[in-house]
């Protein structure tokens, strides 16, 4: 009777025993398990693996621009519009600043200008430029930015546009306007730069730059800037 009472008690204890070491097994498992997760969630934060990187902020940028400052149609401009807007990209994005100045300027009537730009777009002119082309090829994206002029950019900025291989970057048009908006200049630059990744540009009136910065940066963070 002792015997069985032993044997009894024996097999209790290795039951208890049993129990023990699956529930302290199980106990190790999980704090393992939470370990290694929470290893994890840190390294995908420093590493940011689980986001794709924004291949648009990628590089250096560069802010092309031709802006005729005078006399206009809203008044004598001490600041072309189209200057306005290219610093408020410049001022937003950090990026460095080159701007289109032409040997020959252009009058300092809004009607003469008009005229002149008019009689360079039926002849396909391409007006020489004063200051040195800049080195691209350190940059990864580039704005390209101009009054419209009938329709388009003004044939000084296809004089840049031919002269300077933006293939394989990114390149951006904006422009300012009396009302045609960004006119062809998405179709010019797609057309010019074909191996090119050309994002959707930002126009505004000319008379409404000044106040344009906020509609500027809402576009940039938009195309991912």
């Amino acid at each position: 009777m002792k015997k069985r009472i032993t044997i009894l008690i024996v097999a209790v204890v290795a039951v208890v025993a049993l129990v023990a070491g699956i529930e302290m097994y199980r106990g190790h498992a999980s704090e393992r398990n939470n370990t290694m997760a929470t290893r994890q969630t840190q390294q995908s934060k420093t590493t940011g693996s689980d986001k794709a990187p924004d291949q648009t902020k990628s590089g250096k940028t560069l802010v092309v621009y031709f802006s005729r400052k005078g006399a206009n149609f809203d008044g004598n401009l001490k600041v072309g519009h189209t200057k306005v807007v290219a610093d408020f990209i410049q001022k937003h994005t950090k990026a460095d600043e080159y701007e289109i100045v032409p040997v020959q300027d252009y009058s300092g009537t809004y009607d003469e200008t008009t005229d002149q730009a008019k009689k360079e777009q039926q002849e396909n002119a391409r007006p020489k430029i004063k200051n040195p082309l800049p080195d691209v090829s350190s940059y990864d994206t580039v704005f390209i930015g101009g009054p419209i002029w009938w329709g388009e950019y003004p044939m000084i900025v296809r004089t840049f546009m031919d002269a300077v291989d933006l293939n394989g970057k990114t390149v951006i048009p904006f422009t300012t306007a009396a009302g045609s908006g960004l006119g062809n200049t998405q179709e010019a630059v797609r057309k010019q730069y074909p191996q090119a990744k050309v994002l959707d540009g930002f126009t505004v009136e000319g008379t409404k730059a000044d106040g344009a910065e906020g509609q500027v940066n809402d576009w940039l963070a938009k195309i991912g800037y």
